[in-house]
């Protein structure tokens, strides 16, 4: 059992403090929002997730989990450190460290003891050199010697999978040249350990570059299928069909061989635009990532212009309405950010159309981040209810309530019969056998 702070709890912060308190050690997490800490503490969950609320409850009342405002207190008291505060982008794509450095100049002004410190957070390469530094500088300040280490683990969470992921991952990856920190963060992850998981031991540069690389290339798969799609739409081939094929091939695999409206969340575009100006920075430009970013811009513009063409061509969208079926940038979360949804939805609003919204968590959420088309917008109730009078239908996320739709209701509620499945969820003679004009992307 390992005495552990976790500073953050954000999205990161939470799960794997929770999911490490799960592992049988003793975890504290702390937050500056003395409110979010109360709800906690009450056991209100601030992010959508499903599975986390029960783990959470779980450690709480066994002991092993708790909250706290106070940081000095939280870190004094534990061996380990994970900072898993946020590292927004700034402006030129970089990531926006104020955040890592608050929490590494704060452990710094505390510790008395040996502690590890470990970048939980998704930070460029050479971030660990620098937390090392500014916990330094603390100390020299304080006057004192105490000996640290600084850690790499970078977290490898899909947002509505991540309890799985943390319990079950892949893989381990930890960044650090101090044995003395290698042997105490697999103590952290015994329970993992003791089941044979991967353990990938590097330097701190190279387990912050694992991260950025993972992402970076699970964006460009994302983004060739898409493009492979387009140019099957225009060559009258089927991309289920071609990726299937792909997918068999045990070099390339078949996971995220879906074309859609192009990816969103809070990762892989803001850790391709990163690792994208990380290389800028050192000379050696990413070619593959910086063209991934803009194709994958162009990608959510295309669907929009899809469905106006489907409805008639330039100018078919003024005074239409679209029924708008998931808003979240993937099922099982209510996030929102940089969701294709959002590009999409103030695209046709653009071009003239009114929507009819409807998303099973994200309802919320949208009535901000679609603040600038408001005046346009209707918050459905359920997806019969956004389909009501709607001239066309356009699926934008797969939550599975989506995958059964009743067609024939559906085709009944709508004011024309044309159906957008923008992520190929339905198969196209269901659709039209339902009396529905189907129109999906790549086929």
């Amino acid at each position: 059992m390992t005495s552990i702070a976790v500073i953050g709890t954000g999205y990161v912060g939470l799960v794997s403090g929770a999911c490490l308190a799960d592992f049988g050690n003793t975890v504290i997490c702390v937050d500056n929002n003395a409110e979010k800490v109360d709800s906690l503490r009450r056991g209100i969950i601030p992010i959508f997730e499903p599975g986390l609320d029960a783990v959470v409850a779980r450690n709480v009342q066994a002991g092993r989990l708790a909250f706290t405002a106070g940081i000095d207190e939280a870190v004094k008291n534990s061996a380990v450190a994970f900072i898993a505060v946020g590292t927004p982008p700034a402006d030129d794509g970089s990531a926006d460290l104020r955040y890592v450095e608050e929490a590494a100049r704060s452990i710094g002004r505390i510790i008395e003891n040996y502690t590890v410190v470990v970048d939980k957070s998704t930070v460029p390469v050479g971030t660990g050199r620098r937390v090392a530094a500014w916990i330094g500088e603390e100390l020299d300040k304080r006057g004192r010697g105490t000996a640290f280490d600084v850690v790499s683990n970078p977290e490898f969470l899909r947002e509505g999978s991540a309890v799985q992921d943390f319990t079950h991952p892949d893989r381990v990856v930890i960044g650090s040249e101090s044995e003395r920190a290698r042997q105490l963060m697999k103590d952290v992850y015994r329970a993992l350990y003791l089941n044979e998981t991967p353990y990938i031991e590097t330097n701190l540069e190279s387990a912050e570059m694992i991260k950025y690389a993972s992402n970076a290339f699970l964006a460009v798969k994302i983004t060739f299928i898409n493009e492979v799609a387009n140019l099957c739409e225009k060559a009258g081939a089927n991309v289920q069909d071609v990726a299937k094929a792909m997918g068999r091939d045990g070099r390339i695999g078949a996971k995220f061989l879906h074309p859609g409206p192009g990816y969103g969340g809070s990762c892989f575009p803001k850790d391709t635009r990163a690792m994208a100006k990380t290389g800028r920075d050192h000379g050696e430009p990413l070619s593959i990532v910086e063209t991934t970013i803009r194709a994958n811009e162009r990608q959510k513009q295309r669907m929009t212009a899809k469905i106006e063409a489907g409805l008639g061509g330039p100018g078919s969208l003024a005074g239409k309405i679209i029924a708008v079926l998931g808003l979240a940038f993937k099922p099982n979360t209510d996030d929102m950010r940089e969701s294709p949804a959002i590009a999409i939805c103030e695209g046709l609003v653009r071009r003239g159309a009114k929507l009819r919204v409807w998303d099973p968590a994200a309802m919320k959420e949208a009535a901000w981040r679609l603040a600038s088309v408001k005046d346009s917008l209707f918050f459905a109730q359920d997806e019969y209810d956004a389909v009501k009078g709607a001239h066309a239908l356009a699926l934008l996320t797969e939550w599975n309530q989506f995958r059964n739709l009743n067609l024939v209701r559906v085709k009944s509620l709508l004011a024309l019969p044309c159906f957008f499945d923008l992520r190929n969820v339905y198969k196209r003679e269901e659709v039209e056998t339902a009396g529905l004009d189907y129109f999906g992307v790549g086929k």
